[in-house]
């Protein structure tokens, strides 16, 4: 009996032992498991951005236009001097043209009749002149304003004549009285003189197209052809000379502008 359950007993171990092999030797197969892609629904594309840099458009900013033309006009100061200055007669035309942005040709022509009444002498000068050169806008202007601060350069000419009038003898002992005036009359012809002179001024639109400005001038003679006995203490168009090669000028001008044509400036960048 103890026979008989020892091998019913090894007989139960073996059949364990077998069904534990069988267990361990046979696949099992894997239950798949869905990816993230498979169990997700399908999203939608992203919008597509463009990076390419940004294409101004020049048309839309607004350029500006520029006017290209004449300015004529008048001295006020000469032309209104004689209502107060009976010694005075005298006028002048300006006038300028537009070479570029900044630079602009200038020219004055004039004429002119004084009478100048020193302490010694008295003399009447007449004559003509004319000045040429050039013109420096160092100002700038907003937008379509057209308003000048200028510097420039002249050349200046002029042919005139001088009369004597009267004049008196130098006494350097006036106990006997001071000597009588002398009546002269001398006239002297074919008399001329140039000159440069540097120009500093400005020019202000009041109103469409009419300008109003005013200039001072710092002027060296450059040659004077002078009678014998006699300087030319007076030159049109140069002014008083002080028994000197320096001279100074002033003028008050109203002017006009004429548009020839414009031109088209691209905006800064």
């Amino acid at each position: 009996m103890k026979h008989t359950l020892r091998s019913f007993f090894s007989i139960c171990l073996l059949l364990s032992l077998a069904f534990v092999q069988a267990q361990e030797t046979t696949p099992v197969k894997s239950i798949k498991q869905p990816t993230k892609t498979e169990d997700k629904t399908p999203e939608a594309p992203l919008p597509l951005v463009d990076l390419s840099p940004v294409k101004t458009n020049n048309d839309s900013i607004s350029s500006t236009t520029e006017r290209y033309g004449v300015r004529v006009g008048v001295d006020l100061y000469k032309l209104t001097r004689a209502l107060y200055d009976k010694d005075y007669k005298g006028i002048e035309f300006v006038g300028d043209y537009r070479l570029t942005k900044k630079y602009y040709l200038a020219a004055e022509i004039g004429n002119e009749n004084k009478t100048t009444a020193d302490d010694r002498v008295n003399f009447t000068t007449k004559g003509s002149y004319l000045k040429a050169g050039f013109d420096y806008n160092a100002y700038e202007n907003w937008l379509d304003m057209e308003n000048i601060i200028s510097i420039g350069m002249r050349y200046g000419f002029s042919t005139f004549n001088q009369e004597l009038n009267n004049y008196k003898i130098y006494n350097s002992n006036p106990y006997f009285g001071e000597v009588p005036v002398i009546v002269s009359g001398e006239k002297f012809s074919g008399l001329n003189a140039s000159w440069v002179e540097v120009v500093a001024g400005l020019k202000v639109e009041v109103l469409d197209n009419i300008f109003v400005g005013f200039g001072l001038q710092l002027k060296l003679l450059v040659t004077n052809k002078q009678p014998e006995n006699f300087s030319n203490l007076y030159i049109p168009g140069f002014n008083r000379t002080y028994d000197g090669d320096f001279g100074v000028g002033f003028n008050y001008t109203v002017t006009y502008f004429v548009p020839i044509y414009k031109k088209k400036i691209a905006p800064k960048k």
